[in-house]
């Protein structure tokens, strides 16, 4: 018996047209949510079904912490715990707020690719910001606060920094380039650190060149096993690359290189771009992300061979040098089985905090929003700006899942009609439903790409309700293998009856997938009221 696929009403296109046998069985989502444990000592993948970009990982005793790509949305740098590389809660954000730069949307700047790691009883979270330069935070209780955030060496273009501490105690930074900022790409550099990781005392020196070999390198985690430095790469572009091993005798090379992961002939295209573990008996495992567009980079698990010092990631395909991602396969022996976790997507602003699973689009305020103004909602305020994608104080949410349906419940006090609450889909293009405080419902699509002579939004329709209280919804159909959705806009003044006011086609962001948003525009100090926020 084979397990596949438990996305419920919408598998991808390609299981249904290659996989629909008898053999076959399909295990429907947790409350809603992706779920991969298949409860029989088996995973599927992906793993995680959320935008968790660029993942690092690091195993502390029987404990693995994951983080990934955050990029402007804050709180950022989310901190993951599983205790089977399979199950995965969300337990705290790293970093609270960003330079001062970042009090406005900048989208797809910010935080990239970081690397996690222990050492010397700390943990350590470094990231390249490609405008600013190396930054680092640390902290001794990764359920609590960390440092605010050091930048370790000022430098525009430097991204994807990984640290090593060597066996001597001396620490190194290896790391990539964004061409945009600095001209060079397809190229890693190294740098030597303080042992304490704080400051930068070398030079940079480019020890590895893939512009022929491995276009697009970037990315890059090092490691170090049985003597041989490895740094594991992702290059090829991210819709269509593989991952790459370097390996040498010295930390700063020469370096040989071998593809160790690629599509081969699955649908998991561009499988690189993560990091590797090996477990207290000796297991090996690599945690990746694919890119499926509208959802934004979901995120991989694959076992691990050792082969003649080379590692092989997935299923074997290549005689000993090369895998392709497997779908489904025998979970990590942890030593014990552990419950099927998920990441919270529903909130009924019952705590005394936002839950984890929300972001602003730039560093938050306190006066943004309020859990104790009226007890059970979330009170959020408005800013005086004009369209979504420009507004920092936009509360967002990722998907979890291939399709879903989003449903809130908004009230505003009745006034002239400035002032709107809005629950949509944000991407590049996106979508949303609102309702005013004169009580007009409003399905409004959006370009941040607009000409300046095109509206950046659009009311494509409206109607008058003539009430103040409504429940907003979106519907997420998934597409195409999941790479494309489908978005409806709806409204219910009574929670049972909707009615559809628009749809259209969700698109990624910058770098990121598409997410759920709440918000509300109109004059400043205005303020709505949301209330049992369900994703199913």
């Amino acid at each position: 018996m084979k397990f596949l696929y438990s996305g419920g009403l919408n598998p991808p296109l390609w299981l249904c047209e290659k996989r629909c046998r008898k053999d076959y069985i399909f295990i429907m989502n947790l409350d809603g949510k992706w779920v991969a444990d298949l409860g029989n000592g088996h995973y599927r993948n992906p793993i995680i079904y959320a935008d968790y970009s660029d993942p690092d990982i690091v195993r502390v005793g029987s404990d693995f912490y994951m983080t990934a790509s955050s990029f402007v949305n804050l709180p950022g740098l989310p901190i993951l715990h599983s205790k089977d590389l399979v199950n995965w809660e969300l337990i705290n954000h790293a970093v609270d707020r960003l330079q001062d730069i970042y009090d406005e949307p900048k989208h797809g700047c910010g935080v990239w690719a970081p690397a996690i790691r222990y050492h010397a009883g700390k943990f350590y979270i470094y990231y390249g910001d490609p405008d600013l330069g190396i930054m680092m935070t640390c902290t001794d209780d990764i359920y609590g606060r960390w440092e605010p955030i050091r930048c370790v060496k000022e430098h525009r273009g430097i991204i994807d920094t990984c640290p090593l501490w060597d066996d001597d105690g001396r620490a190194y930074i290896v790391h990539g380039y964004a061409r945009s900022r600095c001209g060079i790409k397809s190229k890693l550099g190294l740098l030597e650190m303080t042992p304490d990781g704080t400051e930068v005392i070398s030079e940079d020196k480019i020890i590895f060149d893939g512009t022929v070999s491995h276009p697009t390198l970037e990315g890059p985690k090092i490691y170090k096993r049985n003597g041989w430095y490895y740094i594991m790469a992702p290059a090829g572009g991210v819709p269509t690359g593989w991952e790459v091993a370097l390996r040498s005798r010295r930390i700063d090379g020469p370096y040989e290189d071998r593809i160790v992961l690629r599509q081969g002939n699955t649908e998991v295209n561009g499988p690189h771009q993560g990091g590797w573990v090996e477990l207290e008996n000796g297991e090996n495992w690599f945690v990746h992300f694919q890119d499926i567009e509208v959802a934004g980079r979901i995120i991989h698990l694959q076992p691990v061979q050792w082969i003649d010092d080379w590692p092989i990631m997935g299923e074997n395909i290549d005689s000993g040098r090369c895998g392709q991602p497997v779908l489904t396969h025998r979970k990590p022996n942890v030593g014990k089985e552990y419950p099927v976790s998920v990441i919270p997507t529903s909130d009924d602003f019952s705590g005394d905090r936002l839950g984890l699973q929300w972001s602003w689009q730039a560093n938050p305020r306190e006066e943004w929003y309020s859990l104790s103004a009226n007890p059970g909602h979330l009170r959020l305020y408005a800013t005086g700006r004009d369209t979504m994608w420009n507004t920092p104080n936009v509360l967002t949410q990722l998907w979890q899942a291939p399709s879903m349906v989003t449903t809130v419940k908004v009230t505003l006090p009745r006034g002239t009609g400035r002032n709107r609450a809005a629950l949509g889909v944000i991407g590049l293009r996106y979508g949303y439903i609102s309702l005013s405080d004169d009580g007009i419902i409003r399905f409004v699509k959006g370009d941040s790409e607009a000409p300046e002579l095109i509206p950046p939004e659009v009311v494509v329709t409206d109607k008058i309700i003539s009430t103040t209280t409504a429940y907003l919804r979106t519907e997420v159909i998934s597409k195409v293998n999941g790479y494309t959705a489908l978005v409806r806009c709806c409204y219910s003044t009574d929670g049972e009856h909707f009615k559809c006011m628009g749809e259209f086609d969700g698109e990624q962001g910058k770098w990121v997938g598409a997410k759920h948003a709440i918000y509300v525009t109109g004059d400043s100090g205005a303020y709505a009221d949301f209330a049992d926020f369900t994703v199913e």
